[in-house]
């Protein structure tokens, strides 16, 4: 195997283009395991721990400017405040050597459908930064993630910044799994209550092949919504569970049954969107 490890994200687009089929490598948390298995085996390696533009955590009054290689480690410690529902999220991925060695890039370069951060980054209208040799170009997560671990990202652009509109309100996320932690989520939710725009945005992830955004539910919600004692009826919180619910197209599989995944993501919706108004 060849690794290239550079230091700086010229070299970096470089080895890309000049060892066609080459992976890069941040974390390592998911590429390691299939390597591990035997369901990979790159010839070569792009190692990008090392580069600068990837790192570091930026904040405005507006947005939240993510380098790609931010670690949940580090978004559980600097973002509680900032990004409450991220850093939960962030809580709620492996082990703690796995959260120092995960990245946010990662979990949106691999795209599993499972990927913790991604319900919430769906939710909150992120903007995924890609660079490559033809150039700058940002998709939303939605436009980025067009199936179970498949991306729109050509094979020689890189994940470099992640930047998320701040919002005002309370956020909350929830997942289903045979633990809280250190577990493959069967189905999760991520719900913001935007008090500035009034609305509720909802990301659904572990019930589709991507992350799923049930537009149904946020509307129905929006509207039942008294915004001035920040209070939905109980009727309509538990109709808000039944939209998240058909919203999913779950499958069956070796953790869950697809009637179960659909089931459940609804439970969580409505008891998250609870606790966002209790608070």
């Amino acid at each position: 195997m060849t690794i290239a490890r550079p230091t700086d994200l010229p070299s970096a687009l470089d080895a890309l283009t000049t060892m066609p089929g080459a992976r890069p490598l941040a974390g390592g948390t998911d590429l390691q395991v299939e390597v591990n298995l035997g369901h990979r085996q790159p010839d070569a390696i792009v190692a990008l721990r090392r580069i600068g533009e990837l790192q570091g955590i930026g904040t405005t009054a507006d947005v939240l400017d993510l380098g790609a290689l931010t670690t949940y480690a580090q978004v559980e410690a600097d973002l509680g405040d900032a990004a409450p529902g991220l850093a939960m999220a962030a809580r709620t991925v492996g082990s703690p050597q796995i959260r120092n060695a995960g990245t946010i890039g990662g979990n949106l370069g691999t795209a599993s459908p499972a990927g913790d951060t991604l319900p919430w980054l769906l939710a909150m209208d992120a903007t995924v930064r890609l660079v490559g040799p033809r150039g700058t170009r940002d998709l939303g997560v939605a436009e980025l993630v067009t199936g179970p671990k498949r991306t729109a990202m050509a094979a020689d652009e890189l994940i470099t910044r992640v930047l998320v509109p701040r919002v005002d309100g309370p956020q909350h996320v929830a997942k289903v799994g045979p633990r809280t932690a250190m577990a493959i989520a069967i189905a999760s939710v991520a719900v913001i209550v935007d008090t500035t725009s009034r609305r509720v945005r909802v990301g659904l992830g572990s019930v589709g092949p991507t992350p799923i955004r049930p537009t149904a539910a946020e509307a129905m919600i929006d509207d039942a919504m008294d915004w001035a004692a920040l209070h939905a009826p109980h009727d309509a919180i538990t109709r808000f569970g039944d939209l998240c619910a058909a919203a999913a197209s779950p499958i069956s599989d070796h953790r869950s049954t697809a009637d179960y995944r659909r089931h459940a993501v609804g439970v969580i919706a409505a008891r998250t969107l609870e606790r966002c108004l209790q608070r």
